[in-house]
């Protein structure tokens, strides 16, 4: 449990920067519903917002119960598939990305927008990575 925690915290963070963070909502929302015990007793009163509620979930994890426990595994695993998905498309952009979109501070969308302002420049390698990993449509 506390590996997968530290997980959770360190992709989350990830992907928070990425700017995917909303395709990810879904999970957040699943382990409120299956851990919606613990969060309203031991986490109760704990305030959201950097990883605390997954720390507090990590530091009574004695008290976790297994659906909990195996919700918060399930956003882990789908995270770090997100994760894995970015870093392969930040490989197959990254010349797309410095060509393009220098001047651009990366983080919450804006390289991707960049790339989809330029789409008629940019590689087929870049595309066809992000439309693999689902990050373009």
């Amino acid at each position: 449990m506390r590996k997968i925690i530290a997980v959770v915290i360190a992709v989350g963070a990830m992907l928070l920067a990425s700017g995917r963070a909303a395709a990810e909502e879904s999970l957040v929302d699943s382990v409120k519903k299956a851990c919606h015990t613990e969060l309203t007793t031991v986490c109760k009163g704990v305030k959201q917002g950097e990883g605390r509620i997954l720390a507090c979930l990590y530091a009574f994890e004695d008290k976790v119960s297994d659906k909990c426990a195996y919700a918060v595994y399930d956003a882990a695993v789908e995270l770090e598939r997100a994760a894995e998905a970015i870093k392969y498309a930040a490989s197959q952009c990254k010349d797309d990305l410095q060509k393009y979109c220098a001047d651009v501070k990366l983080g919450e969308g804006r390289g991707l927008s960049c790339l989809k302002k330029h789409d008629k420049s940019v590689s087929q390698n870049c595309k066809d990575a992000l439309r693999q990993t689902g990050l373009e449509k």
